[in-house]
């Protein structure tokens, strides 16, 4: 039976989703699992390994179901993950021996102080592109060592694994046969130095982590390895890996130095292409690896935004004034503007380009006038500002004026949000007809490297444009927005003592 389809899973920070793609980049199906979020206690956020690699397999089942296929129609299998999600497992077992700890989780902060401290943000910036955050993997693994009873002596003797969720995924995908992870993965452990290309020995010793528990860093498409039988009933070359934003800036095609895109998800995360050279950030952006495709690495810069998608989940689960997210459009347009309210959604902290740790979330300019609707409006609209903060210093470090941002991710979808963003940019927003981009990097990874596609410039005449959107808000009406967004910015930064 000929090779018609490439299977995407696209691993989240609140689903697993696996997508059947055919040879035009089209959408075949699509099966979506949402699992468990976990809050053991401020600021801590967790997910069962065992469930996402269980809710995983089961949507791949369905997707395959859905499209109407056979497994051996598939040519390869190319996987995104929610990247900086660190899961530690027993090698003989196969069971992890801590919950996963999330990419949201701020309970090493206290960890990233003292090495600030210590004097260590640049020596760490230069070597992983990194700013000292407790949102990167390596003080996670460092956590769950000095935590969970005999990891140490465990690790040392080479009888753990470490992994971001690529790495889990893989190893059960082939029954315990490989431990890898690929560039992208790695470039955000804080572990990994992306000059050199290789685990730096000289963080592991500061963090304290035998180099036996990590992966092997691989390129993001070459084929690794096949899935075992016992699996999807036939081997199918796994082939393809980036982290979800890479596998973003691939899928929207950014392939050129200068292009850049934003995947609005539960975060929100802004990746500029700068070409075969990390550029070093002066306005707190993280240079990190785009790919590796023939042994030719692309870097990129990023601005990470923890809160976007999670801000309309919040005002569907924690305030309860929307019943489903896709409800909050609506919402928000039955006001006329946001009556003076400013949403700083804060709640784990500010990424880029401010990397406060400490600042909490803070509703401002409230009155008796104020409804939920104007909160809701200022939620969206905290997501365009935050996204602008962003774009503003990618412009300062790489000195070009930005033409246009490419978008993708479930907001993308959101006709206002977009519309506003257009307006606070000052730039035309593009969104292209498969919003499914992430996974669609990764299918596109997996088949470059089985030979389903040729090469870039075949992938390229795939992505079409679905609407542009223009700026048409005065600037005068842009600045005073910015203006009250900035003052409300400043007031919530070290909330926490």
């Amino acid at each position: 039976m000929s090779k018609h389809y490439i299977l995407a899973i696209d691993q989240g920070t609140s689903s697993s989703r696996a997508i059947i793609f055919n040879q035009q980049g089209k959408v075949q199906s699509l099966a979506q699992k949402e699992f468990k979020q976990y809050y053991p206690h401020d600021g801590w956020v967790e997910h069962d390994a065992v469930e996402i690699w269980e809710s995983q397999s089961e949507v791949i089942q369905e997707a395959i179901l859905k499209a109407g296929i056979d497994e051996t129609e598939i040519a390869g299998i190319g996987i995104t993950n929610q990247r900086e999600t660190t899961v530690v497992w027993d090698k003989e077992t196969g069971e992890p021996i801590y919950n996963a700890i999330v990419w949201q989780d701020r309970r090493t902060s206290n960890y990233c102080d003292r090495l600030k401290k210590e004097g260590w943000s640049d020596n760490i910036q230069h070597k992983t592109g990194l700013v000292i955050d407790s949102y990167f993997s390596g003080t996670k693994l460092r956590w769950i060592l000095h935590n969970v009873e005999g990891a140490r002596a465990k690790a040392e003797k080479g009888e753990l694994a470490f992994g971001t969720i690529d790495s889990w995924l893989i190893w059960n995908l082939t029954n315990g046969k490989i431990h890898i992870t690929d560039v992208s993965n790695a470039s955000r452990t804080m572990l990994y130095n992306i000059r050199e290309h290789q685990w730096d020995d000289e963080l592991l010793r500061l963090m304290d982590i035998p180099k036996e528990i990590l992966a092997e860093v691989k390129s993001s498409s070459e084929v690794y390895g096949h899935t075992t039988a016992s699996i999807l009933n036939t081997e199918i070359p796994i082939a393809g890996i980036a982290g979800d934003q890479q596998a973003a800036l691939f899928g929207q095609m950014c392939t050129t130095p200068g292009m850049l895109k934003n995947t609005y998800g539960t975060g929100s995360f802004i990746m500029f292409n700068t070409g075969d050279k990390p550029v070093h950030s002066e306005n707190n952006l993280l240079t990190t690896v785009g790919w590796k495709i023939n042994n030719h690495v692309t870097y990129a810069l990023e601005g990470s935004i923890f809160m976007a998608g999670a801000v309309v989940q919040w005002l569907r689960d924690g305030l309860g004034i929307i019943e489903s997210s896709s409800e909050v459009e609506e919402l928000a347009l039955s006001v006329e503007n946001n009556g003076g309210v400013y949403l700083v959604p804060a709640f784990a902290g500010l990424g880029a380009p401010h990397w406060d740790q400490h600042a909490r979330g803070a509703i401002y300019g409230l009155t008796r006038a104020a409804t939920s609707a104007h909160i809701a409006r200022a939620a969206l609209e905290s997501i365009a500002f935050q996204v602008k903060d962003v774009i503003s210093a990618m412009e300062a470090d790489s000195g070009i004026s930005i033409k246009e941002l490419r978008v993708d991710g479930g907001a993308a979808a959101n006709d206002t949000l977009m519309q506003f963003q257009s307006d606070i940019l000052g730039i035309p927003i593009v969104r292209p007809k498969v919003l499914e981009t992430t996974a669609l990097g990764a299918a596109y990874l997996a088949g470059l490297a089985v030979g389903f596609w040729k090469d870039v410039d075949e992938l390229s005449t795939q992505w079409q444009i679905d609407k542009q959107f223009e700026p048409r808000m005065p600037e005068e009406e842009v600045q005073q927005h910015l203006s009250k967004w900035n003052k409300a910015v400043e007031k919530s930064k070290q909330w926490v003592e």
